[in-house]
């Protein structure tokens, strides 16, 4: 993998929102040829016990409010966040360079917004949300195909509906650093926080 040689990061260049500075740095990822999926990331999350659980996960929209994926909600993550919603969410690109942290609390997008995104998967993927009991203990692989099976006869000739247990979460950050890989370990390191949603964001400057 080639590596690209960026310029060191200047503060009078960020942008004044952290949300414009992520699509710009998300932009140069999708071009870049090197990366099939860009939006692929990292969501920690913590379990009962207190331990922080990692998974990727893929971003399928940056809207004016946050980050949004899709999961089934009676999985690991669904059921953590249920309980704690609150995540980080980790990108990193590694022929640019470039990290970006997002920590912030959860919410789940409208049911609508879920039906919508639902229908524009392709009908496998469809099927699959309805088969598949997620992070369950199976017997076997064959219990799960048998599942897919019964789903595809059960809406055969018909739209496939998004299960009530299946939908999006969106990370509302209250914190994104952006970092940057310098020569000699000095990297550049820039940081957006805001005490609340309605808040200002302030950046500041990290030591690597």
């Amino acid at each position: 993998m080639t590596r690209q040689t960026l310029a060191p990061l200047k503060r009078e260049a960020m942008a004044a929102n952290p949300l414009v500075e992520f699509d710009r740095w998300f932009e140069l990822a999708v071009k870049h040829a090197d990366y099939a999926m860009p939006e692929a990331a990292c969501l920690s999350t913590v379990d009962d016990e207190g331990y922080p659980e990692g998974r990727i996960v893929l971003l399928k929209a940056r809207d004016l409010e946050g980050f949004v994926f899709y999961t089934n909600l009676r999985s690991a993550k669904g059921r953590a966040l249920a309980v704690r919603p609150r995540a980080a969410l980790t990108f990193y690109w590694e022929s640019l360079m470039r990290q970006v942290r997002i920590q912030g609390d959860v919410e789940r997008v409208s049911d609508e917004v879920s039906d919508a995104y639902f229908r524009s998967r392709a009908r496998e993927s469809q099927i699959g949300a309805r088969a598949s009991p997620q992070s369950t203990v199976l017997g076997s692989r064959d219990e799960l195909l048998a599942s897919v099976a019964e789903v595809k006869e059960r809406y055969r000739g018909a739209d496939v509906p998004r299960p009530a247990h299946w939908g999006g979460l969106r990370i509302l950050p209250h914190e994104i650093e952006f970092w940057q890989g310098m020569p000699n370990r000095l990297h550049d390191r820039f940081v957006y926080r805001r005490g609340g949603l309605n808040e200002e964001w302030t950046l500041e400057r990290l030591a690597p």
